[in-house]
């Protein structure tokens, strides 16, 4: 099953009256993996996930075609609701009700009987450490237990697909750790997992696969490790208040290093560490970090170091 195509888009477009949000898009999702999506702000990731269970629809095109489990949530978004969870940005919980209380009204959604409801709910509260909280009321969770609970609920119809827009967002590194852990178990158990992030690590640790987004367009897709190898260099010397030194060296750059100004500092990239390193020597009285490069070095190079005009 490791092969199935759960999700399939292909030349995918949704126009706004000011803007195109998503531009011709087309990708694939397999069973039982987590499928990332990057981009900054206003890049169309939402909107994607909002048309994948249904609650926008995609310009009509000929050649546009979409299927979640073989449906078209354009005419089959009750089947696709069905089958799926989601966790949207916001923590869209019922204040004025308890803990069980939310979970319990959100079953009648999918029809499952009290007593099943029930055995359901106590799994997910303590699957997600929220045991203790059972008869809290809404306004008594931190951050943290809010966003566990809306997982839990995201869960309780026992979904085979998972749509998760920016599930940690704001947590505490602790808090944040642990969804990646029940994430990692949920994919084991067999849910397929589609998730939005901003956090480079998140998609990192999590992530089968990884697309890129820029502008409503797929800049570049593949597993993290794989995206890495191909579109960054391996190491980056990070020098944050250098920038009378960059002529000096834009001058004497070799071959094998890049260099990139940013604000009042500059990186220098390459793949030979030894060259970097003996630059880092030379850097008397400067700042400076050498590192590994990551996920969002990445994702800078991909989609520019400034910010759009909605962020």
């Amino acid at each position: 099953m490791a092969d199935q195509k759960i999700i399939t888009v292909e030349n995918v477009s949704k126009t706004f009256p000011k803007v195109v949000a998503v531009n011709n898009l087309s990708f694939e999702v397999e069973a039982q993996t987590c499928f990332g999506c990057l981009g900054p702000n206003g890049a169309g990731k939402s909107t994607m996930m909002n048309i994948i269970y249904g609650k926008c629809t995609r310009d009509e095109k000929p050649a546009s075609r979409m299927s979640i489990f073989g449906y078209d949530p354009k005419h089959q978004e009750l089947q696709i609701k069905y089958l799926s969870g989601v966790v949207p940005q916001d923590n869209n919980l019922d204040d004025e009700l308890n803990v069980i209380q939310n979970l319990m009204i959100y079953s009648k959604f999918y029809n499952i009987p009290d007593k099943l409801a029930r055995e359901r709910i106590a799994y997910l509260l303590d699957f997600l450490e929220l045991g203790e909280k059972t008869n809290s009321r809404i306004t008594e969770l931190s951050g943290g237990m809010k966003r566990r609970l809306v997982i839990a609920r995201a869960l309780l119809n026992n979904p085979r697909l998972l749509i998760l827009d920016e599930p940690t967002t704001g947590l505490d590194p602790q808090v944040r750790h642990l969804i990646w852990d029940k994430l990692r178990l949920l994919k084991k158990e067999g849910t397929t997992i589609l998730l939005t992030t901003h956090y480079m690590e998140e998609a990192f640790q999590i992530c089968d696969t990884v697309m890129i987004m820029h502008n409503g367009q797929r800049i570049i897709e593949g597993p993290p490790r794989d995206l890495l190898a191909k579109h960054i260099e391996k190491y980056v010397l990070e020098l944050p208040d250098a920038a009378t030194l960059h002529d000096k060296f834009h001058e004497n750059m070799p071959d094998h290093a890049r260099m990139e100004r940013v604000q009042h500092g500059m990186r220098l990239f390459s793949n030979d560490y030894d060259y970097l390193k003996m630059l880092a020597g030379s850097m008397a009285g400067e700042n400076y970090y050498l590192r590994q490069t990551n996920l969002e070095d990445v994702f800078l190079k991909t989609t520019g170091r400034g910010l759009n005009e909605t962020q």
